[in-house]
């Protein structure tokens, strides 16, 4: 039976058990919900330096040179990077920038284009 709980997103009572079907419920706090929905909450929220949101698939803009340890030469401000991915850290963008491959990137450097 253990393994049919699961802890409540609003209470965050670890005691939440099946409700029929897929939804489930709080015995605390009578909250209901469907643990394969994903909310507002569980989304990477990521912004770039002039407080746009940033999504998968965003063409953004670099702002400032940036030295790369090991490269021969910097990232130049004004690169435009296409595609980028969204991902958890301190480095929040992964991408591909021509002439120096795979890296990531912080979001305080770039601007959507």
């Amino acid at each position: 039976m253990s393994d049919e709980l699961k802890t409540c997103p609003q209470c965050e009572s670890p005691y939440g058990y099946p409700n029929g079907g897929a939804m489930f419920a709080c015995p605390s706090c009578s909250f209901e919900w469907n643990p394969t929905e994903t909310t507002d909450e569980d989304q990477l929220i990521v912004k770039d330096a002039n407080g746009n949101q940033l999504f998968d698939g965003d063409t953004v803009i670099v702002i400032k040179t940036l030295n790369v340890k090991g490269a021969s030469g910097p990232i130049k401000a004004g690169t435009k990077v296409k595609n980028i991915r969204l991902a958890d850290g301190d480095h929040n963008i992964d991408c591909k920038i021509p002439s120096f491959g795979s890296m990531g990137l912080k979001s305080e450097f770039v601007k959507k284009a």
